[in-house]
């Protein structure tokens, strides 16, 4: 069904309502465990890498729950170092910002403790005057903004090439296994949890639907 699917919507390969498949459901998939990172791991991977820039961005995802284009999308404007807090919020495009969306799609704040927001401001003293972005460097937003105007550049496109495969480096050098920046985000979610109300974890982690913060997060 998935395959037909692709044939009809983005490239027309077939008509809207030929998909021969479309009343048969998917089969159920079982849930696979919730990977949590206990602290002892965090701090073999801040351990494992020299580079400040990652060293933000695991704190931020293992600190402050947040997810990986919300860190990678973050301002310089979206981050209050007064009152230790961040702006999750929609970017409309401009000259020399990128529009984005949350996934959720609201706007959002969340705390960040003291060592994360002294990365961050050593982070920005790092970064040039003016530059809009805590985490895409000049260069790079250059080379995404000129494929902007020449239509080359597509939501989909990644902002920072290669993330994955280099926190993997990261993971294994710290003799970690299995890890990923979301396993991150959702550890930080179940550590919310053996704290706060639910309603109060929903509401920081961003989820639109309570069902999904007791359902994936809270192991």
């Amino acid at each position: 069904r998935r395959v037909f699917n692709l044939a009809i919507e983005p490239r027309g390969y077939l008509q809207e309502g030929q998909n021969p498949f479309s009343g048969i459901s998917e089969r159920k998939k079982s849930q696979r465990p919730v990977r949590y990172v206990p602290v002892e791991q965090y701090k073999a991977m801040m351990d494992a890498t020299q580079k400040l820039w990652w060293k933000g961005l695991i704190s931020l995802a293992y600190g402050s729950g947040l997810r990986r284009g919300e860190i990678l999308n973050l301002t310089w404007a979206d981050i209050d170092f007064e009152t230790q807090s961040i702006k999750i919020v929609p970017k409309k495009q401009s000259e020399c910002i990128l529009e984005w969306e949350p996934k959720d799609h609201e706007m959002r704040v969340v705390p960040v403790s003291d060592k994360t927001i002294q990365m961050l401001a050593d982070l920005q003293l790092q970064s040039d005057a003016g530059h809009p972005y805590a985490f895409i460097s000049p260069r790079r937003l250059q080379r995404i903004l000129c494929r902007r105007r020449s239509g080359q550049w597509l939501p989909t496109s990644e902002i920072i090439n290669n993330v994955a495969r280099d926190f993997e480096v990261i993971t294994k050098r710290a003799s970690i296994d299995e890890c990923t920046i979301h396993d991150l985000r959702r550890s930080a979610i179940t550590n919310w949890a053996q704290k706060l109300p639910i309603q109060v974890v929903q509401q920081l982690a961003g989820h639109s639907d309570i069902s999904t913060t007791r359902k994936n997060y809270l192991a």
